[in-house]
């Protein structure tokens, strides 16, 4: 039965929930409804180059990280890399010819900067000193699933064939890391349960609210949320007591250029022309990236179990992209 003309208005306006019984046609026309989720597929070849960059430039930021804050406070460094970066890239835009986004476009940016940059992106970057990499990468891996339990209330709920990919993907990672010590403190878990969360949000906020076009929007995110999450680290204490050094400067610079400007562009792409199922696949990828670097720069050695769990991974991010690929046909 079409929907009444009432129905049409109440999603345009409030993106109201969809009955749990509705069809896929239903879930498309919610979506569709939607006027900041891009509505024209983008091409093949531009969908590939933004999953790389999300998936294997935020695969080594794990290691670029650890590298930066060596000599560098974990909040000033996060904060840094995204001010520096949404200041390149504001700059840039503006001497193309962008115009500078008007105030309601700033706030929202704002909101969805403090959610991503400064909330989750320094929970990590604090944890990373804290708690085991295997336990803050089976932390990221979970924000695939909270963002399709958020999208199935809000604009419907992911096909079976990505909900399986999902699952797979998930149990790959929990293979990966499962030598790993899986011990940390109540506040350093709470942190990373808050980062997750946080992740999620802004990512779901990306596709409902007015935000700048293009890059933009990512520059007045980065430069937003960085900002926050540097007067965070003031306000925390930590000051840069001894000059960087080289390594840490250039792992920062790294994570400017390509951690930042590349992949958190791309990642914003991605999250307004795909479903949310693919676009957060590279919570599931980077970790496999990270202990390819280990085995490529570390001279670490691949176990059995690992192969495993790497085709495992393989296979249901192979399944998500399946099932997008489905829905552009």
């Amino acid at each position: 039965m079409a929907a009444s003309p009432q129905s049409d208005d109440r999603i345009a306006r409030r993106g109201s929930l969809r009955p749990a019984t509705a069809t896929h046609a239903a879930r498309e026309h919610a979506i569709a409804a939607h006027p900041y989720v891009a509505h024209a597929h983008p091409s093949r070849a531009t969908l590939v180059l933004a999953l790389l960059a999300v998936w294997i430039v935020w695969g080594s930021t794990y290691l670029a990280i650890k590298l930066a804050i060596v000599s560098i406070p974990p909040f000033l460094m996060g904060g840094a890399r995204s001010m520096i970066a949404g200041t390149l890239l504001f700059a840039g835009l503006r001497l193309r010819g962008v115009p500078s986004p008007p105030r309601v476009q700033w706030r929202n940016a704002a909101l969805i900067g403090l959610l991503m940059v400064t909330l989750a992106n320094g929970a990590v970057v604090w944890a990373q000193g804290t708690i085991p990499s295997s336990l803050a990468a089976l932390g990221v891996a979970t924000t695939p699933l909270w963002v399709a339990l958020a999208t199935g209330f809000l604009e419907g709920w992911p096909r079976p064939l990505e909900w399986l990919g999902l699952a797979i993907g998930f149990a790959g990672v929990v293979l990966l890391n499962g030598d790993g010590a899986l011990r940390a403190t109540p506040l350093a878990a709470l942190l990373l349960l808050v980062a997750q969360l946080s992740w999620g949000a802004g990512t779901i906020l990306n596709r409902r609210v007015a935000l700048p076009p293009g890059a933009m929007a990512s520059a007045t995110q980065m430069l937003t949320g960085g900002t926050m999450l540097f007067v965070v680290g003031l306000l925390s204490g930590e000051r840069l007591t001894v000059l960087p050094t080289a390594t840490s400067l250039a792992a920062l610079a790294y994570l400017v250029v390509f951690g930042s400007i590349i992949a958190f562009s791309a990642f914003n792409f991605l999250i307004r022309n795909v479903s949310p199922a693919l676009a957060t696949s590279n919570a599931y990828v980077n970790p496999l990236v990270a202990v390819l670097l280990g085995v490529g720069l570390g001279g670490e050695r691949l176990g059995h179990a690992t192969l495993v769990a790497m085709l495992v991974i393989l296979a249901g991010v192979a399944l998500v992209l399946l099932a997008h690929d489905r829905t552009r046909r």
